[in-house]
């Protein structure tokens, strides 16, 4: 099983992992680690990968302390306080202060977006398509915290890479018609780059950054991942249409 580990600069009571596709148990088209119980799979065989990536995190010393908070992602702006209860939540991001509780979020092409502070007492997962981050969910999310921006830390996991993200022009619009500065207009215009007279290409990464920079969010981290591209660690929607789930997960311990 391959699990991703982020290198950033976190405290040393954070903990944070982000699942690939492999090393699962479910079948085609979710084949193998499929997380999500809302994409067709047998929830058999999603219960199944999640023990198998509980296990896996074991052999790397991290121990899950709790259920994961699971969402039912809408590509909303609503962030929920993470619990250890089982309920799955309608919203696209959860956020506790509380120790021994996993903020999850589910992408295949989506921006997951991990988020704690200096003092490790704060964390937060987001669910941001382009929908979610042209309507505010990265201003949402950074409001649930306490602390200033400037001691926050974040890490942009597997997303769709620009060359692979073709969109309309609802989207530059919408993303456009977000933007309080001229500078931050100019800004959001750089992030896109046209490819005929109805279609561009969108820099999924670049907006988040823009969004983040924006709050005063400055320590942004994330590797150069694509998920469209990279079809043997992940799942991409855009690529394959049906298809299964990675999971982002952070919590204290």
């Amino acid at each position: 099983m391959a699990v991703l580990i982020p290198d950033w600069p976190t405290p040393d009571n954070i903990h944070t992992a982000i699942s690939t596709r492999s090393g699962g148990q479910s079948a085609p088209p979710w084949n193998s680690l499929n997380l999500a119980f809302h994409v067709g799979d047998h929830p058999k065989a999603v219960e199944q990968n999640w023990r198998l990536l509980s296990e896996h995190l074991l052999s790397e010393k991290i121990r899950l302390p709790s259920s994961p908070q699971l969402l039912d992602q809408v590509h909303g702006t609503t962030i929920v306080s993470a619990e250890s209860d089982g309920v799955t939540r309608t919203a696209d991001g959860c956020y506790t202060n509380q120790s021994g509780r996993v903020c999850t979020v589910m992408t295949a092409d989506c921006l997951p977006i991990l988020i704690c502070n200096h003092a490790g007492t704060e964390v937060a997962a987001v669910h941001a398509g382009w929908r979610g981050l042209a309507a505010g969910i990265v201003d949402q999310a950074i409001n649930q915290f306490h602390s200033n921006t400037s001691e926050l830390i974040v890490y942009l996991g597997p997303a769709i890479s620009q060359p692979h993200f073709e969109v309309g022009v609802e989207v530059l619009e919408a993303f456009i018609d977000s933007a309080d500065q001229q500078n931050v207009r100019r800004n959001i215009e750089n992030c896109f780059v046209k490819t005929d007279l109805e279609h561009w290409q969108a820099d999924i990464y670049g907006l988040a950054k823009i969004a983040l920079h924006r709050l005063g969010v400055t320590q942004v981290y994330g590797d150069d991942f694509c998920t469209y591209a990279d079809a043997k660690r992940f799942y991409s929607y855009r690529r394959d249409g049906q298809t299964g789930r990675m999971a982002s997960l952070i919590w204290i311990s």
